[in-house]
């Protein structure tokens, strides 16, 4: 949950942002700090650079808070130097968001079986298997990952690692807003 020094008594949601930037040295940290040093949460975050003859990456993040602190957070995004452009999907932008997971689980007998019926029912497929042990790889929305990974805890459910949210605007839109 995103925290704020700022009293706000709206309903917290979570936003899907993706910040367009300058891909230079210290960026990243710039924007992390931002959220740090004003208490507010980063539940995910991605990078990647979009453009390498401009320059440029994009930073995919999900945050939690009410939409004051939103609006606050995507101001303050928008006033550091090296970002070109924010744009806050949860506003109505057509999009598709998806995360990607890798899922250990450890088990025998009934258990490894039921662990490999329910990763067919997700669509998971397997990337490593021994005698006693699976790894999974699943993409989908974070709600499909955070319901296969709560299935998958009776069952052995050993490690976990997420990319995080990622994003991009439907159709012939780009992640401009309109």
């Amino acid at each position: 949950m995103a925290y704020s020094s700022v009293p706000d008594t709206g309903e917290s949601e979570r936003h899907v942002i993706t910040v367009l930037v300058d891909n230079e040295t210290g960026v990243l940290a710039r924007i992390a700090g931002l959220f740090s040093g004003r208490g507010y949460n980063i539940d995910t975050l991605t990078v990647a650079e979009v453009d390498t003859d401009k320059h440029t990456s994009l930073i995919t993040l999900a945050a939690i808070g009410t939409p004051m602190v939103i609006e606050q957070i995507k101001a303050q995004l928008g006033r550091l130097v090296p970002v070109r452009e924010v744009v806050d999907f949860s506003m109505g932008i057509p999009h598709v968001e998806r995360e990607m997971a890798l899922i250990k689980v450890v088990g025998t007998g009934e258990k490894r079986v039921e662990a490999l019926r329910l990763s067919d029912a997700f669509r998971a497929r397997v990337l490593d298997t021994t005698h006693i042990s699976f790894v999974f790889e699943l993409t989908g929305a974070s709600d499909k990952i955070d319901a296969f990974i709560n299935l998958m805890r009776p069952l052995g459910l050993q490690e976990i690692s997420r990319t995080g949210v990622t994003a991009i605007a439907r159709g012939a839109n780009t992640n401009e807003q309109e």
